[in-house]
């Protein structure tokens, strides 16, 4: 079995984690349209699968977090969103 190249499960060389969750959103879009374009070789695809593993985990968590601060303005109850 072949073995994936240290540089590619090398987690010091992977790039930083955005700032904002806005940014991580659009870098995932844009690895997801990368993806479904059927245009990258299959370590490309291995390496932006990886990426957007942690984009995904980054988005999740800054959402958890938000959540957690709706619930302590909210009195510990999470209201149901009225956008009108």
């Amino acid at each position: 079995m072949a073995k994936i190249p240290v540089s590619a499960a090398d987690p010091s060389q992977e790039p930083p984690l955005p700032s904002t969750y806005e940014e991580a959103q659009s870098e995932l879009e844009r690895l997801v349209s990368q993806m479904e374009s059927g245009q990258l070789p299959l370590d490309g695809l291995l390496t932006s699968y990886r990426r957007g593993a942690q984009l995904l985990q980054f988005c999740r968590a800054r959402l958890e977090a938000v959540e957690a601060q709706v619930k302590l303005l909210e009195d510990g109850q999470l209201k149901p969103w009225d956008a009108a």
